[in-house]
């Protein structure tokens, strides 16, 4: 007894129409090797088929519609190399955070300093904040200055993307890369 395959249904729909596909019927003609201009549907396959290639309808918002004669396959295989291609080149920015409390010591802020410079040197941005517990709200402005201070002390590497702003119970601001 044969066994009957089921349909895949992964498959995606083409992103194109190519061929008889194509429904809009004046269309803009392009590609190599063709009289390029507004001629029928009916003619346009034609040319496509004489030269052994598709004819894809690339731009269909356009008035009329641009279809272009070429290699179908060889098309889709160019639009996934620029697709990944623009993917690889992309910079792909991460946000470090570093906390502190309002009664933070000097010591202390020049160890987080440190983690800081090493965050931006590796192209990362950096969200500081300051964490308000119970009562210490009443400090709001130590933790001002504080982080101003931070920021300041930053200035060679980074630039301020954000005052200081607060956000429930904390004190926030950005850093990016200059």
């Amino acid at each position: 007894m044969k066994r009957r395959r089921k349909p895949f249904r992964g498959r995606v729909k083409d992103p194109h129409r190519i061929n008889e596909f194509i429904v809009a019927d004046p269309i803009r003609l392009v590609g190599d090797n063709v009289e390029q201009g507004i001629i029928d549907l009916e003619a346009a396959i034609g040319f496509a088929q004489e030269q052994g290639l598709d004819l894809v309808e690339v731009s269909p918002k356009a008035n009329p519609p641009v279809c272009k004669v070429i290699d179908y396959r060889k098309f889709l295989y160019d639009q996934k190399k620029k697709a990944k291609e623009l993917k690889s080149t992309q910079a792909k920015t991460d946000i470090k955070e570093i906390r502190f409390g309002p009664n933070t010591d000097e010591h202390d802020v020049n160890f987080k300093l440190k983690h800081a410079e090493k965050f931006i040197e590796d192209g990362h941005k950096v969200r500081a904040y300051v964490f308000f517990r119970g009562r210490s709200i009443v400090f709001k402005e130590r933790g001002e200055l504080l982080l101003l201070q931070f920021a300041e002390k930053l200035q060679e590497v980074a630039k301020l993307e954000q005052m200081p702003k607060m956000e429930g119970k904390k004190m926030i601001i950005v850093l990016a890369p200059k």
